[in-house]
C-alpha cells in the first residue's frame, strides 16, 4: 500500500491555489460590479476651454449678496444647487440669485443621504424641490447634485426616469474647511482646473468671497470661459467614463 505523504510546501501550494481562485472570482465579480455601476457627470472631455462654476446652498445664507455682487463684476455665470428647506427660509435670496442670471438647480428637499431612500422616497425628495424652485423662479430645474455626493443606481435610475442628469464635480474647493484661507482656496482650484471642470463651492463658507474674485481673475487670464453646467454637459450620444468624465460617442 502506498502512502501520500503531504508536506507543508504541498499544504502551502494547495493553500495559493485556492487563495488565487478566490481572487479571481472577487475580481470577476468586482468587474462585472463595476460595470454595472451607474455614475453622475464629474467632468466633461471637450477641447473647448470651459469650465462651470457652482455652488451648494444647504444652510446659512450671509454670503449669497456678496457672491451675486463678486460674480455680477467678473461676469461669471453660476449654477447654485439648492436645498427645498434653504429655499423655504430664503425664496427671496433664491428669486435675487435667479434675476442676477444665475441657475437654480436641485440639491434635494430636505438634504438626505439619497442610497438610504427608496425610489419613491427619492423621487418625492426631487420633484418636491423641484416645485419649490418653479414656484420662485418660474424656471423647472434640470440637474441634481446629491447631497454629500452620495448616490447609487437607484438614484441615477431615477434621474433619468425624471429627465434630469446627476451632477457632480472634479475639482473641490473645500472651501467649507477650518483650515482653509483665501490663498489655499484659490491654490487648490486654480491648480486643477481643465477644460470642462464643475468645480464645487458652497455659498455660506467663511472665505469663499475673498477667495472667489482672484480664482475668477487667474481663470479668465488663462483664458477659460465660464458657463452653465447644463450648457457645458452633453444631452445625447455620450457615455460617462469610469473617473465620471462624460464623453461625446463618435458616430461609426
Amino acid at each position: 500500500m502506498k502512502y501520500i505523504v503531504i508536506t507543508k510546501k504541498h499544504l502551502m501550494m494547495v493553500f495559493c491555489f485556492v487563495l488565487a481562485c478566490v481572487f479571481a472570482v472577487v475580481g470577476a465579480v468586482n468587474i462585472s460590479a463595476d460595470n454595472n455601476r451607474l455614475l453622475p457627470i464629474y467632468c466633461v472631455e471637450t477641447d473647448k476651454k470651459q469650465v462651470a462654476i457652482s455652488f451648494d446652498a444647504a444652510w446659512g445664507n450671509d454670503d449669497t449678496d456678496d457672491l451675486i455682487k463678486i460674480l455680477k463684476e467678473y461676469d461669471v455665470p453660476a449654477t447654485f444647487f439648492v436645498v427645498g428647506a434653504w429655499v423655504d427660509k430664503y425664496p427671496e435670496s433664491v428669486k435675487a440669485l435667479s434675476d442676477a442670471g444665475h441657475q437654480i438647480q436641485n440639491h434635494s428637499n430636505t438634504h438626505p443621504h439619497m442610497p438610504q431612500l427608496s425610489k419613491a422616497q427619492m423621487k418625492d425628495e426631487i420633484e418636491s424641490c423641484n416645485d419649490k424652485i418653479k414656484a420662485v423662479t418660474g424656471v423647472q430645474p434640470t440637474l441634481l447634485r446629491p447631497p454629500y455626493g452620495d448616490y447609487d443606481n437607484a438614484l441615477i435610475e431615477t434621474m433619468q426616469e425624471l429627465k434630469m442628469h446627476t451632477i457632480q464635480w472634479d475639482v473641490d474647493s473645500l472651501d467649507w474647511k477650518e483650515n482653509a484661507t483665501p490663498d489655499s482656496i484659490c491654490q487648490r482650484v486654480t491648480s486643477k482646473v481643465k477644460n470642462g471642470s464643475i468645480v464645487l463651492f458652497h455659498n455660506d463658507a467663511d472665505h469663499t468671497p475673498a477667495a472667489l474674485p482672484n480664482i475668477l481673475k487667474c481663470l479668465k487670464d488663462e483664458g477659460y470661459e465660464f458657463v452653465f453646467i447644463s450648457d457645458l454637459i452633453l444631452k445625447e450620444n455620450y457615455e460617462i467614463k469610469h473617473d465620471g468624465m462624460q464623453c461625446k460617442i463618435e458616430n461609426e
